[in-house]
């Protein structure tokens, strides 16, 4: 966990305290003078910490309530902050708060805006730090900072009136459904030199908050105080429940303990049990909210600090995870070297089986590239050579579409190139070399094949056999590789031909009418 500085600005002082390992220690206090400041320069610079943390309770902090058109996105934000800027010319530590929005007419949204009009009390110790290059998270109001403090107490009146007792006085601040609305900041002593009575700071109060409206006549006002232990007794004889109005006591223990904040030991621990600041440090310390006053500026050093330790973080956080995987590298390694290792293993007893089983067998007839080569050559001739079944189914398709035709023979052949035919001067006792086009190497060989048919039907229908004949042969040449050459029609009607032939009786006996095709295949 980082260190903080946490200071505690009234008007006369500043009370410095560290917040380490979620304990408040410290107390130092500083004079709201220059000498003040130069020590205060001085305690900062010899106690470092990451950050620093200033809530301010003092009485010139002013509360405005104003309504204001309903926009959204980058409109509403320039109109608050033209807005503040007209309501608080002379001071840079403002705020606003949308607390909703009224329910007639255009629905304006209800604004708080809140500024510390008396700068001064604030910029010397702001421009110190500044000086000390010291990150600046923000500086925070203790009125704001009890309206958190109120939701984590649960304290859901709907008219609330927190009292508190801190070194500057009794801060009074009035809360209405949760939301801060007005606060006033009391001494604890009057000009007199005698402790200040609760109960008429609050009747002054209540009467205020009736004037302006924020507090309707006859409802009754649940006023919180917070309190030491040992003084509740004297405050019960001051604060006495009126027809609208109803005190409750809380002791700094109890809040303490309900909010879980730690306060240390030694002189906090003494300031702890009469004031209400330690609590309200811790407490600001635990949340680190953002920043209830403007700084612009002079929280330069905090954004770059911010910066740095997201960058420490992500370089944190890639390391961590460059490590992992590194590891995880590693690991897979570590695993892949021991399946490597059973893998060789297992190979060193798959060749040791093989050399003995090899031992066992009959000498060879030729190498193992040999008899590798042959089964290659085997299984390129089922393969690649020419067989005549492509032709032959081609042809059973055809007569599937002419059933008047029947098929009486087939002649198949393959057509070789005519360098393989024997050469002159060659033995004649010696075979002439086969093409390797027989083998289909490199590609198949053209196929030639002469087919006989004769037609079934009418003996004297010579036309129909002529149409039949034709439309087979057109069928046959659909195929795209396949070539049909009439060789001999069943009715040669060539001029050169003389045309004879017989009908009737003696054309039944002398036979069916025939036919022939050259079929041609070319790869």
């Amino acid at each position: 966990m980082f260190s903080k500085h946490l200071f505690y600005l009234t008007s006369d002082q500043l009370c410095a305290y560290l917040w380490q390992g979620g304990r408040l220690t410290g107390g130092t206090v500083f004079a709201n003078n220059r000498a003040g400041i130069d020590d205060f320069m001085d305690y900062v610079d010899s106690h470092r910490a990451s950050s620093a943390y200033i809530l301010a309770d003092l009485i010139e902090e002013d509360f405005q309530r104003v309504t204001m058109p309903h926009v959204s996105g980058v409109a509403a934000s320039k109109l608050l902050q033209r807005r503040l800027q007209q309501q608080y010319r002379e001071t840079p530590f403002r705020h606003h708060e949308i607390q909703g929005r009224e329910t007639n007419g255009r629905r304006d949204d209800i604004v708080l805006l809140s500024a510390l009009t008396n700068p001064s009390s604030v910029q010397p110790w702001v421009e110190a730090l500044e000086q000390l290059h010291m990150p600046l998270a923000g500086v925070y109001s203790t009125t704001l900072l009890s309206e958190d403090l109120a939701h984590k107490l649960k304290l859901r009146d709907e008219h609330l009136l927190l009292v508190t007792q801190q070194s500057a006085g009794w801060r009074q601040s009035y809360f209405q459904q949760g939301m801060v609305k007005f606060s006033r900041l009391t001494p604890a002593i009057d000009r007199d030199g005698n402790p200040v009575n609760i109960g008429t700071e609050t009747a002054k109060t209540q009467q205020f908050l009736t004037s302006q409206r924020l507090l309707g006549r006859g409802i009754a006002l649940q006023t919180v105080v917070v309190t030491a232990a040992e003084d509740s007794g004297a405050l019960d004889e001051q604060c006495k429940d009126g027809p609208e109005t109803e005190f409750r006591f809380v002791t700094l223990e109890s809040v303490a303990a309900r909010a879980g904040l730690k306060l240390g030991e030694g002189k906090v621990a003494e300031v702890a049990e009469h004031m209400a600041e330690p609590m309200l440090l811790a407490f600001l310390a635990q949340r680190d909210p953002k920043t209830h006053y403007t700084l612009g500026a002079w929280q330069r050093y905090y954004k770059l600090w911010k910066a740095r330790v997201w960058m420490y973080a992500t370089s944190a956080v890639l390391t961590v995870f460059c490590a992992g995987w590194t590891g995880y590298n590693l690991w897979q390694q570590i695993s892949a070297d021991i399946d490597s290792d059973h893998l060789r293993a297992e190979a060193a007893q798959f060749d040791k089986r093989y050399r003995d089983v090899m031992a066992e067998m009959p000498p060879r007839v030729t190498s193992t590239a040999n008899m590798r080569a042959a089964v290659n050559v085997e299984r390129m001739l089922a393969t690649q050579s020419a067989t005549p079944l492509g032709m032959a189914t081609v042809i059973s398709q055809a007569l599937e579409t002419s059933p008047n035709i029947r098929l009486l023979q087939m002649d198949w052949k393959l057509t070789l190139p005519a360098a393989n035919a024997p050469q002159p001067g060659q033995d004649e006792t010696q075979a002439a070399p086969i093409s390797s086009l027989a083998a289909g190497i490199p590609n198949r060989a053209p196929q030639a094949l002469l087919l006989e048919a004769e037609i079934i039907g009418e003996q004297d229908d010579y036309r129909g056999a002529v149409d039949s004949m034709n439309q087979f042969a057109q069928a046959l040449a659909k195929h795209p590789r396949i070539s049909v050459e009439i060789d001999k029609p069943p009715v040669d009607t060539r001029s050169s031909v003389k045309l004879a032939g017989k009908s009737g009786p003696q054309a039944a006996a002398s036979g069916r009418a025939k036919f022939t095709l050259n079929l041609v295949w070319k790869p």
